[in-house]
């Protein structure tokens, strides 16, 4: 019985008569146009960025400084590693808790896309502005 619904439904998404509406997961991370125009989810991250000072330690085009290139590092560290790297710190390396800073803590998959995007190489240079 299963495999004849199963069936059922990929032979219809095969015709087209089925609507799959797309997850959270298959959405992209972040609009990207001509390397530096952003949508404003993003743009919130790099403003995130800024406000938060992370050019202090992670430099301006987040190549690293006495921080790691965050350009190099989110091509392999994950999300969730992401998220609790900024949320808790990691204090023995000098990477300081922003699990207080409402700012951040609103804005950090908005802050996640941004970076993201610059290791992707899809945002080519850390300035960004909003798509017109």
């Amino acid at each position: 019985m299963q495999h004849r619904i199963l069936l059922s439904l990929m032979v219809a998404a095969l015709a087209g008569s089925l609507s799959v509406p797309a997850s959270a997961a298959d959405a992209p991370l972040y609009t990207v146009v001509d390397g530096t125009k952003v949508d404003a989810d993003t743009l919130t991250g790099f403003k995130t960025w800024r406000a938060a000072a992370c050019d202090r330690c992670h430099g301006p085009n987040q190549e690293g400084l006495v921080g790691p290139s965050l350009v190099e590092s989110l091509k392999t560290l994950s999300k969730d590693d992401f998220k609790a790297t900024v949320t808790n710190g990691r204090l023995e390396k000098g990477m300081p808790s922003f699990g207080t800073n409402p700012k951040v803590v609103e804005n950090l998959d908005k802050l996640y896309a941004y970076l993201k995007g610059r290791s992707d190489g899809k945002i080519t240079a850390a300035k960004v502005t909003g798509i017109e």
